[in-house]
């Protein structure tokens, strides 16, 4: 009996847990490889990746450092106000009851909506405002003195409403529940972000005001900010300079494939009547460069938010299952990153049917062929963008999760492990089986 019950404990006892001899786990999947924290990378490693990181610091240095505009080439700013006359805050009080001022050169029944106005010293006045604004009494709003009529019924004239208090309780909202959800991480994103405008007001905007090449301000703002953002929100480790050169990577895909997208479909960056005024103020700058840096920056934040969780992907793969051979991890980790490509990709597109709904509506009205539509001049630079940037981004998911297979400690053996399921065994990885179980794993 008992030489008969001892083979029977023995099979059991070497099983596997899927029934495969090579699945990459421990015998009956006991304690000496449970998932847990994955060790930090290995010195060599770090330094491999530091060195890759290291020329594009150095390029984006050399590149902030020539691109910087002189401010005698940065086109001077326009005034908003004529001399005489300036923006004032003030608040609506009701209808004017004395609106007959022929001084005023306006529209007939123009003085329909005119409103009394309280200044900010407390003394009353009268604005001119478009009936179709419909101002109620108590409503703060920025208004144009004109010194030229001061002695008028009307010296004011509606400009905007004040929107700053709304402005400010999103912005307390958006900032609190980043914190209360992200916590510190979170408050280091949101300083990611003022970084990133920084820049965007400091180098980029006056760069390109300036005529510089537009491709060269693309990529060293895209640069600069994601060295920033990434290593602020995500630390300094070697999960998030996989990210980093992940992100880098997709970029200059991205900035290759929209030079020649750019040419090829004729996007002249013209179509927008905003751009056309833009060469009158500034007569150096490029349209069509502007596109092209347009494109580039569009892509940066879709981005850094695949890469960052395709590195994370595999390294939380590899804490679930410490003896998966890096093969493996690669093609878990893409499975998840095909799912966040499907997603991410109608993603871009809703997003620019939001922005530009009145625009598409115009557009749909017109009486033309939907081919004829998407190709007008007035969609193909979204068309382009959003077509080119997913390309870019398709692309970098496989990118990211190699370098982080690549880059994650490798696969520990643990006590008890034959030579079937050691790192380098010839047998590691054929089976199916072995897939499945970092999948399956709890």
């Amino acid at each position: 009996m008992t030489t008969e019950l001892e083979p029977r404990r023995a099979r059991h006892a070497a099983a596997p847990r899927d029934g495969s001899p090579d699945d990459g786990l421990p015998p009956g999947g006991h304690a000496h490889s449970h998932g847990g924290p994955v060790p930090p990378a290995p010195w060599r490693t770090r330094l491999v990746l530091a060195l890759l990181v290291l020329p594009a610091l150095v390029a984006t240095a050399f590149g902030l450092w020539t691109l910087w505009p002189s401010p005698a080439d940065v086109p001077e700013r326009i005034p908003v106000v004529v001399e005489g006359s300036e923006l004032v805050v003030v608040t609506v009080v009701g209808p004017l009851e004395e609106t007959a001022d022929e001084s005023w050169p306006t529209m007939e029944d123009a003085t329909a909506g005119d409103v009394a106005i309280r200044l900010p010293d407390g003394g009353t006045s009268g604005m001119q405002a478009d009936p179709r604004f419909e101002l109620e009494p108590g409503e703060r709003v920025t208004a144009l003195y004109i010194g030229d009529f001061a002695d008028t019924v009307t010296p004011y004239v509606f400009m905007d409403h004040q929107r700053d208090v709304p402005f400010g309780v999103l912005a307390a909202v958006y900032a609190l529940v980043v914190l209360l959800v992200a916590r510190w991480r979170g408050l280091a994103a949101i300083a990611g972000l003022a970084v990133a405008f920084a820049v965007f007001v400091g180098f980029t905007f006056p760069a390109l005001l300036a005529g510089e090449s537009a491709m060269g301000v693309a990529l060293v703002t895209s640069s600069a900010v994601m060295l920033a953002v990434l290593y602020l929100a995500h630390g300094l480790t070697a999960r998030t300079t996989v990210a980093l050169l992940g992100t880098l990577a997709g970029l200059a895909l991205t900035a290759g494939i929209g030079t020649w997208a750019t040419g090829a479909a004729h996007i002249t960056g013209a179509s927008d009547e905003l751009a056309q005024n833009l060469t009158i103020i500034a007569p150096s700058v490029d349209l069509r460069g502007i596109a092209l840096c347009g494109l580039v920056l569009a892509g940066m934040g879709v981005l850094n938010d695949v890469t960052i969780t395709q590195a994370s992907a595999v390294w939380e793969l590899r804490s679930l299952a410490p003896t998966a051979p890096r093969r493996v991890l690669f093609a878990r980790a893409m499975r998840i990153g095909r799912d966040h490509i499907a997603s991410t990709v109608y993603t871009i597109a809703f997003a620019y049917v939001g922005a530009a709904l009145p625009l598409l509506l115009t557009v749909w009205l017109l009486d033309q062929t939907p081919l004829m539509t998407i190709t007008s001049g007035e969609i193909a630079e979204e068309v382009v963008r959003t077509l080119v940037g997913s390309i870019g981004l398709v692309l970098a998911i496989p990118i990211t999760t190699a370098i982080a297979a690549v880059t994650v400690p490798g696969p520990d053996p643990g006590p008890g492990l034959d030579a079937r399921t050691a790192p380098g065994s010839s047998t590691m990885g054929t089976n199916p089986s072995l897939e499945d179980a970092v999948q399956d794993r709890p």
